[in-house]
């Protein structure tokens, strides 16, 4: 999704340079309905394939088991970490990366780092309790990118 982030991030300040918001906002609205429709085929796939994935690396049931538990928080991972990206990538193109910059930094280090060390330190959840914590900081980043992003007036943008 790194590529289409950047195609996404290059494409939008071009438009918006060019004047051309409406342009610039149909681009926004592809490249995330391309992300979503790439994210959900990917989650699907990881979530078809947990035991055959989880058996590529190792022959030990307890890692194997361990593998497949997790498969369902991988899988939220890769949706909204096929989502996110797309949204920053927006945002930088159209100039807000000091914003972008304060959303990463509230949503991973204020917010998901610290969810994750108590979960993952401080309950029985061990490993899925860090990955909760990431998972929680990206819906965060996501969700604020979304609403910064949908909120935007690209009319005056361009």
């Amino acid at each position: 999704m790194l590529g289409l982030s950047y195609a996404a991030s290059i494409r939008v300040g071009n438009e918006l340079g060019a004047g051309h918001p409406k342009v610039a906002r149909l681009s926004v609205m592809v490249v995330v309905m391309a992300s979503i429709a790439f994210s959900i085929l990917a989650t699907i796939l990881v979530m078809a394939l947990r035991y055959p994935l989880s058996t590529l690396y190792t022959s030990s049931t307890t890692v194997i088991e361990a593998v497949i538990a997790l498969m369902p928080l991988l899988a939220i991972s890769i949706f909204l970490n096929g989502i996110q990206p797309i949204l920053s990538g927006v945002a930088v193109g159209s100039g807000w990366q000091v914003i972008v910059a304060y959303v990463n930094v509230g949503a991973y280090y204020i917010i998901g780092l610290p969810i994750g060390c108590v979960l993952g330190f401080k309950t029985s959840l061990g490993a899925a309790g860090i990955w909760w914590g990431l998972i929680i900081g990206v819906a965060v980043q996501t969700v604020a990118l979304i609403v910064i992003t949908a909120r935007t007036n690209w009319d005056s943008e361009g």
